[in-house]
């Protein structure tokens, strides 16, 4: 509005001058009283003008005002811009190396741990880190009593083992021990009332077969065989091996070994497929960490990611979206660039795309919480939670757990060997409107065996 105050006094001031060169020529003009009202117009304009003229220099003068002292404090601040750093915990590893407002750092414990406190922290505006520092926590295997009929339970890392009670084995101690004898009764008078030991030698030597002990207490004769074996029909003489993988390696009280049964002459032994080895009990099977052992082939550009059985070698690229570009932030996580104010292409991009590798047994009971998606802090006042495109995605759906939480739930279990990718899509939005955008892809290594 200011701006029109010089055109309408130049106006006025024309117009006198007009009137002043035509009193000269001798023509008509607008009388004194009319001219002077003219005059006390413009004046008035100008002082008005003046006194806008002032107030925007006053405004303009504190508004530089206020520059000054932000700019002095800037060399303060600079001296400190990151947040500080965080260690990873004992047994666990740190993912996220930028230390920057508004990163995250993401914090994995190892097999046999479990994470106790954060599992993502975010540098915050303040230069702080929110949540609490997290640490791994060893999982006690023994906390459920595993060890059946009186057997006593020793906690390990990743797993345990029971030592059993007299008369019962198995890698929780569910099967019966096998016990063999045999009476037979001699009425023979030259034998009443006598006691011997007789022993009875073998024709052909076999580690399967075995003389028997027999003994004759009052004309009854008991032979005995040693663990392992038992009399051989009606010959008391000869004990035979007990094949115990054919008779209880699945009997009622359980398997005899949790992978493969190997028949020894008084015995057996169990054996596991490649990529595990036989544990202490010597009836189950504990998968060897190929990763944390160091018996891996993976380059150092690449994750190596343990899996039931073996161990996977993956590369994680950043996404290429036409309009965006991303940054690697941690080995599992890329985030955007900043977007130009009129690329709308970008803007609609994901803003952080983050992958996650789980290694699962074959045929995992279901339904089961398998990931959980949250934010750290909302900036709309809606989150949504979807599930993209994916191989297998009829094992899966998503669910909301609280405002801002979503987990990814296994619904019916999957038949190993394989391994599926899933996408978990968490939505931002202010009054309906898409503000952001973030996409975590799950990669499941399913093992060919359930253990």
């Amino acid at each position: 509005m200011s701006g029109t105050y010089p055109g309408q006094v130049l106006l006025l001031l024309l117009l006198v001058f007009i009137c002043q060169m035509v009193a000269v020529w001798g023509q008509e003009c607008p009388g004194t009283p009319e001219l002077q009202n003219s005059l006390r117009q413009a004046h008035k304009l100008l002082s008005a003008h003046e006194a806008s003229y002032m107030q925007s220099l006053r405004t303009l003068r504190k508004k530089l005002s206020l520059l000054q002292n932000s700019a002095a404090r800037l060399p303060t601040k600079a001296n400190n811009v990151t947040c500080p750093k965080l260690d990873a915990p004992l047994n666990g590893r740190k993912l996220g190396k930028v230390l920057l407002p508004g990163h995250e750092v993401h914090f994995l414990c190892d097999l046999g741990y479990e994470l106790v406190g954060s599992e993502t922290r975010q540098c915050k505006e303040s230069l702080s880190w929110s949540g609490q520092q997290p640490v791994c926590r060893e999982v006690n295997e023994c906390a459920s009593s595993p060890c059946a009929n009186g057997g006593t339970c020793t906690d390990e890392v990743n797993g345990f083992t029971c030592e059993c009670a007299k008369g019962w084995a198995g890698s929780t101690c569910q099967a019966p021990t096998p016990t063999f004898f045999v009476t037979v009764t001699n009425t023979s008078a030259a034998t009443t009332g006598a006691a011997a030991a007789t022993s009875f030698p073998l024709e052909t030597p076999s580690l399967f077969v075995r003389p028997s002990k027999c003994s004759q207490v009052q004309g009854t004769t008991h032979c005995t065989c040693e663990a392992g074996y038992t009399i051989s029909g009606r010959d008391t003489s000869i004990c035979m091996d007990i094949d115990e993988c054919e008779l209880f390696h699945n009997g009622q009280a359980g398997r005899l070994c949790l992978h493969a049964c190997v028949n020894t002459p008084g015995g057996y032994r169990c054996t596991c497929p490649e990529g595990y080895n036989v544990t202490r009990d010597g009836r189950s099977c504990k998968d060897i960490d190929e990763c944390s052992t160091r018996q891996n082939n993976c380059s150092r550009d690449q994750l190596c990611v343990n899996t039931y059985g073996g161990f996977q070698c993956v590369k994680m690229e950043c996404p290429r979206i036409r309009n965006a570009t991303y940054v690697k932030t941690s080995p599992t996580r890329c985030e955007r660039n900043p977007c130009a104010v009129d690329n709308k292409a970008c803007s609609q991009a994901p803003n952080s795309v983050s992958h996650h590798y789980m290694s699962v047994v074959s045929n995992l009971s279901a339904p089961r919480v398998m990931f959980r998606v949250s934010a750290v802090r909302v900036l709309g006042d809606t989150l949504r939670f979807a599930l993209l495109g994916s191989r297998g995605r009829r094992h899966f759906t998503v669910q909301r757990s609280d405002r801002q939480t979503g987990q990814l739930l296994l619904v019916s279990p999957i038949q190993g060997p394989a391994t599926l990718d899933v996408e978990v899509e968490m939505s931002e939005l202010e009054r309906r409107v898409v503000i952001g955008r973030y996409i975590t892809k799950i990669t499941l290594f399913v093992s060919q065996y359930d253990f």
